[in-house]
C-alpha cells in the first residue's frame, strides 16, 4: 500500500479544529493508500515558550515529507511579522514554492452577498507568486521610535522568478475549458516592477497563442471581481495583489472559511505546503464553530498533487453535497452548524 508521509503544523487559533477535521476527511477518503502524519508543535505558543516558531532545523525535519499540512498562524499575543516570519514565508521561500494556487468558486447551496449570482458565475484559479515581490523581505527601518524615522520596504521582482510563475499560470490556463488568463498589474503607477510583469507576460504568451491573455489593473481588477466575476477564469498575480484579491474572492464565494490554498513547488524537489486561507479567528478559537471547508478543500488539493486523484475528487465532491443543505453551514455561512457537524456531514457524504 502507498504511504504518504505528511507534516502537520495546526498552528494557532482555529487551526488545530480544522486541521484536526481535514485529517478526518483525508483519512476516510484514504482508499488503496494511508496517510502518516506527523504532527509538529510549532506555533505561536511555542515562541512564547521558546522564542522561535519553530526549531532551528525546522525546515531540515520538514524535508523528507510528502507534503506538509497548515491549519493557520497567529495570535493577538505576538506580532503578525514576527509569527509570519518565523514560520511561513521562511518554509515558502526556502523550499521555493512560488505557485500559491487558490481557487475561488462558488459551491452550490452556499450564500454569497452578491445578488443574482449563480454558482457558475464565480469559478476562478488564482496562480500568485509566492516567493519575491512584495514580500521578498528587503528594507529596513532607521531613527527608530524618533520623529525622523524612515521606514522603506522593497518590492524584488527578478525577469525568472516572475517568468516561472506566469508560465505555470498559462500552463494552468491552457487545461481549463476556457483557455483564458488575466493578469493582475499596476503598471501606470509602478513603471519598474509592474512594467517587468507586463513585458514577461507578453513574451510567455507568444508560447501559447490558443490562450487569451486579459491585462487588468489591480484596481479595475478588485470591481470586476464584485460586478462580472463570469468574466475571469485563470487569474496571476504578485505576492501582495494576489493576497488581496484572493480575500475578495473568498468573500464573494460565501466566505473567507470556504478558501483553499496549495504553495506549490512544481519541479517536486522539495515539500509543497496546503493551507486554508483564513487566518487563526482567536475569537472563535475552542468555540467548536470554525468552518473546516477551506481545510478540507486544500487536503483535497494535496491528494491531487500526491497523485491520488480519485481521492481528491471524492473529497471535493463529498464536500459539495454536504454543503448543498444549509443544515450543514457554520455562522460564517450564516448556519449554526458546528464543526463537528459539518465534518461528519462530508464523511457520510464520501460514502
Amino acid at each position: 500500500m502507498r504511504t504518504y508521509d505528511i507534516a502537520v503544523i495546526a498552528g494557532d487559533g482555529i487551526g488545530p479544529e480544522v486541521v484536526a477535521a481535514g485529517k478526518r476527511v483525508l483519512d476516510g477518503a484514504a482508499h488503496g493508500f494511508s496517510l502518516r502524519w506527523h504532527d509538529l508543535d510549532w506555533s505561536c505558543a511555542r515562541y512564547q515558550a521558546t522564542g522561535a516558531m519553530m526549531p532551528a532545523d525546522g525546515l531540515a525535519q520538514l524535508a523528507p515529507h510528502d507534503a506538509i499540512y497548515l491549519g493557520a498562524v497567529g495570535d493577538p499575543a505576538v506580532p503578525d511579522h514576527v509569527s509570519l516570519w518565523g514560520l511561513l514565508l521562511p518554509i515558502r521561500q526556502a523550499f521555493q514554492l512560488y505557485a500559491n494556487v487558490r481557487p475561488v468558486r462558488l459551491l452550490p447551496g452556499v450564500p454569497t452577498v452578491l445578488s443574482d449570482t449563480r454558482p457558475t458565475d464565480i469559478d476562478m484559479v488564482w496562480i500568485r507568486e509566492n516567493t519575491e515581490g512584495e514580500y521578498a523581505g528587503v528594507g529596513g527601518r532607521l531613527h527608530q521610535g524618533g520623529a525622523g524615522e524612515v521606514a522603506t520596504q522593497t518590492s524584488v521582482f527578478t525577469r525568472s522568478g516572475t517568468e516561472r510563475v506566469v508560465r505555470y499560470a498559462f500552463e494552468v490556463a491552457r487545461s481549463r475549458p476556457r483557455k483564458l488568463l488575466a493578469s493582475c498589474t499596476k503598471s501606470n503607477a509602478l513603471r519598474y516592477t509592474a512594467v517587468l510583469w507586463d513585458d514577461v507576460v507578453a513574451s510567455v504568451r507568444t508560447e501559447h497563442p490558443e490562450v487569451r491573455v486579459e491585462k487588468y489593473l489591480v484596481d479595475a481588477l478588485a470591481a470586476r471581481m464584485v460586478t462580472h466575476p463570469e468574466t475571469l477564469d485563470v487569474v496571476v498575480a504578485s505576492n501582495l495583489f494576489a493576497d488581496i484579491l484572493t480575500d475578495l474572492g473568498g468573500a464573494i464565494a460565501g466566505s473567507l472559511g470556504m478558501a483553499p490554498s496549495a504553495n506549490l513547488d512544481p519541479t517536486r524537489q522539495h515539500p509543497s505546503l496546503f493551507e486554508p486561507v483564513h487566518g487563526s479567528a482567536p475569537d472563535i478559537a475552542g468555540k467548536g464553530i470554525a468552518n473546516p471547508a477551506g481545510a478540507i478543500w486544500a487536503g483535497a488539493m494535496m491528494l491531487e498533487h500526491l497523485g491520488e486523484q480519485d481521492a481528491a475528487r471524492h473529497v471535493t465532491h463529498a464536500l459539495e453535497v454536504a454543503l448543498a443543505d444549509p443544515a450543514n453551514h457554520t455562522p460564517d455561512l450564516h448556519g449554526i452548524a458546528r464543526t463537528d457537524d459539518v465534518t461528519r456531514a462530508i464523511i457520510a457524504a464520501l460514502a
